[in-house]
């Protein structure tokens, strides 16, 4: 959900003049989309150290940290109260979150955590508010790499009781929270990526880089089933230019190998988050991963279209039926082109055909499928039958 056009426009106005001195943080992380692991999607509250480490090892052990998953992210639930002095402390499932930072570092991963704007997290555990800079160095000193900063409690407790009625002064309000905590990650001098978690509310993808954030959440939480992952990515259409090295739309973690999600739905999930360059946070069991689960996931061609140095999202081309086409712009000039049956039936559109004008190319072409590895000649109006939430996945070497 957003405001109105005029709302965010007075609501950014203000926020500037405020944040406009906070430097880009592009320089310093997120060149190319994060990846790697949170623990919220499979595990949520049951999240804990021993948990954290298992993770660790088979990020390693699988293969995925070599394809490029590096972030091993603690959600919400891991703290604990305050003391005198207002210095949280984790609870008692993580004992030593520094010896934990330590442990995951030693395997060549970085660690992330969570929490709030608010004076409650989203569990109902201790936020931020008011102590911004104070959790800011405690992260430092722990060893942090990555914040996901989630709105939550903020917003009965801040934004209604302080502004009430006054939706424009409500988002000023919740753009400078997240200043706020930029400057504050900032000045710890340890480069730690700023996840902005506010659910695309009031074009997030508009001001979320003046306040510091590296990447924002555009959607509500996704959840492991094609409907879901359908809307979240539908989402992303016509938010290709806010996107880019150091700054990235965000349609939530990946669900690849939870729910009850065909291994066709899960290629689908995985490869319109690489066509969106969308951060890859993978969110399952990892240490009972199914083989072919680590293979979707650890997919290199496929993770190469998400990690391309342009950083340039890609689009919906065109829709045909159920049937929808989108292309991605890579580095090098190549082109990624995804296939994808949004449909509930086998065949949603029979045949489909695939019109390479419609994408400004010209045929013959040849193409790489990134699922089978092999070369597939494609000409124009050409007939394919994607089956029910199926991907045709290809990249086009510089296309004529």
């Amino acid at each position: 959900m957003s405001t109105s056009a005029s709302l965010r426009v007075a609501a950014i106005a203000v926020v500037f003049f405020a944040v406009h001195s906070l430097p880009s943080r592009a320089q310093d992380v997120a060149l190319t989309p994060p990846m790697g692991w949170n623990s919220w999607n499979y595990f949520a509250e049951k999240v804990d150290d021993q948990g954290v480490r298992a993770a660790a090892d088979v990020i390693v052990a699988s293969g995925m940290r070599d394809a490029g998953y590096v972030y091993v992210n603690i959600d919400d639930t891991w703290e604990g109260q305050r003391d005198s002095n207002g210095v949280l402390h984790s609870n008692s499932k993580f004992p030593d979150m520094k010896a934990l930072a330590d442990y995951v570092h030693s395997k060549g991963l970085k660690l992330g955590i969570y929490s709030s704007p608010g004076p409650k997290t989203c569990a109902g555990f201790e936020g931020s508010l008011g102590h911004e800079e104070q959790d800011a160095q405690l992260y430092a000193s722990w060893g942090i790499d990555y914040l996901k900063y989630d709105l939550c409690s903020f917003i009965p407790e801040v934004m209604q009781k302080q502004a009430p009625h006054d939706p424009p002064a409500q988002m000023r309000l919740m753009h400078a929270a997240y200043a706020k905590m930029a400057k504050a990650l900032k000045a710890t001098g340890r480069p730690i990526v700023f996840s902005l978690c506010q659910y695309g509310w009031d074009a997030v993808w508009e001001w979320a880089p003046s306040v510091g954030g590296n990447l924002w959440r555009t959607t509500g939480d996704i959840e492991p089933n094609m409907y879901s992952i359908y809307a979240n990515m539908s989402v992303q259409a016509g938010l290709a230019s806010y996107s880019g090295p150091g700054h990235w739309n965000d349609p939530d973690m990946l669900e690849v190998g939870n729910g009850e999600l065909t291994l066709a739905e899960n290629r689908a999930h995985f490869s319109m988050w690489a066509m969106l360059a969308a951060p890859l946070l993978a969110g399952n069991d990892l240490p009972h991963m199914k083989p072919e689960i680590r293979d979707i996931l650890t997919n290199r061609d496929v993770i190469a279209i998400d990690q391309d140095k342009l950083g340039k999202q890609g689009s919906r081309a065109y829709v045909d039926g159920e049937v929808e086409v989108w292309t991605r712009q890579l580095a090098g000039g190549a082109l990624a082109v995804a296939v994808l049956n949004t449909g509930d039936t086998r065949y949603s559109t029979h045949p489909f055909h695939l019109y390479l004008s419609r994408l400004g190319l010209h045929g013959p072409l040849t193409g790489k499928d990134l699922w089978s590895g092999k070369e597939m000649a494609l000409t124009e109006g050409m007939p394919l039958e994607p089956r029910t939430h199926e991907v045709l996945l290809l990249r086009i070497a510089e296309p004529k």
